[in-house]
């Protein structure tokens, strides 16, 4: 079985060039804190606090680059603590139809989402050649093998392929809590059958 790099994605948000202005002051760049495994992705100095009729968080960091899309991702649980009932969606899908909104404070201002909570899918990022030697497809549904005191097979794990993509696997939280995973580690990918999502 091929191995892969198996990573935990905490809850953040994506934002819109406006409304990265919107929340900290007009022509704001956002600037990257720390690379990410996915080139030209960074986690962000800026954070936000989420807001809901029921509760807030503080700090929740911005990922960067700006997208042409403002898009929160949170773990079931967070959901649960903010009285959302979001859906799970491909991230780097335009796909917010039915899903909540929020609201989201910044340094230098505040705006309120109609829509665009959601709980990422699980999934494996591969580059086009990456996905050549793993033998998998874009949309394809494979599984993710971790070991240790608490390993566990993740099932339903969307591979994405794009040419700027890095092997990684990216679980939310209560994913890699239920794993007992700490940082990274490295899993084992199973291809059972080419199956679309």
């Amino acid at each position: 079985m091929a191995k892969v790099l198996v990573e935990v994605s905490a809850r953040h948000l994506h934002l819109t060039q406006e409304h990265v202005e919107t929340l900290f002051g007009k022509e704001h760049q956002l600037t990257p804190l720390k690379w990410l495994s996915q080139p030209k992705m960074f986690a962000a100095e800026e954070t936000v606090t989420l807001v809901t009729p029921k509760t807030s968080i503080e700090n929740v960091r911005v990922l960067g680059p700006a997208r042409n899309y403002t898009q929160v991702e949170i773990s079931r649980t967070d959901a649960i603590r903010f009285g959302l009932e979001p859906p799970i969606r491909d991230s780097d899908e335009i796909n917010l139809d039915g899903t909540p909104g929020i609201r989201i404070i910044g340094d230098k201002g505040e705006l309120k989402l109609e829509k665009g909570v959601i709980m990422s899918w699980r999934h494996l990022h591969v580059s086009n050649n990456q996905a050549l030697e793993l033998g998998v497809t874009d949309g394809q549904v494979v599984k993710i093998k971790i070991d240790g005191e608490r390993g566990l097979i993740f099932e339903n794990v969307l591979v994405r392929v794009h040419s700027d993509f890095s092997s990684a696997v990216h679980l939310d939280t209560d994913e890699g809590n239920a794993a007992g995973i700490k940082g990274s580690v490295i899993g084992e990918l199973i291809v059972e059958k080419n199956q679309l999502c």
